[in-house]
């Protein structure tokens, strides 16, 4: 039951992303579900099926709006006349409360492709994000903003 509920939580967050709704276009969505079910399999639990379902649907939604919104943030900055005034680039070490491979991936991934930020490294010991920001206002308001959001819906779908 839980490979049936990632292969339509994928094919439907892959119609999302993709805009289209077709069939080719959902039952290839269907395959990178199928994908990530068998390379997820050993890793998600028959039990809590539904509520890491909800969990994928949460963090996927939550990655369309931090999309669209940094999406309108960047494009208003590079339109701004003053353009150098208005940047603030920062490398920002981001302690991690994710620890395994995937969480980490994931999240970095996550980061690197909402416009204005990009993962850059994780330590050695694995407890720190490198992340660049291309206008930091308040580092410890964005590493809140993190850890409330993609953070925290991560280990909701993973624990």
């Amino acid at each position: 039951m839980t490979l049936a509920l990632i292969v339509v939580a994928v094919t439907l967050l892959w119609g999302v992303v993709s805009g289209s709704f077709e069939t080719l276009n959902l039952l290839l969505g269907a395959g990178f579900g199928l994908l990530v079910g068998f390379i997820l399999r050993d890793r998600v639990k028959a039990t809590g099926g539904l509520r890491r379902v909800r969990a994928i649907v949460a963090l996927a939604g939550l990655f369309v709006w931090e999309l669209l919104a940094s999406a309108i943030g960047v494009a208003v900055l590079a339109l701004t006349p003053n353009l150098k005034a208005r940047l603030r680039p920062a490398i920002i070490a981001y302690p991690l409360l994710v620890t395994t491979d995937v969480e980490i991936t994931l999240l970095a991934s996550l980061i690197t492709l909402t416009p204005g930020t990009l993962s850059l490294d994780v330590s050695a010991d694995r407890s720190v994000l490198y992340v660049h920001v291309l206008q930091l206002t308040n580092r410890e308001t964005l590493i809140a903003g993190i850890a409330a959001g993609f953070e925290a819906r991560i280990m909701a779908v993973f624990r």
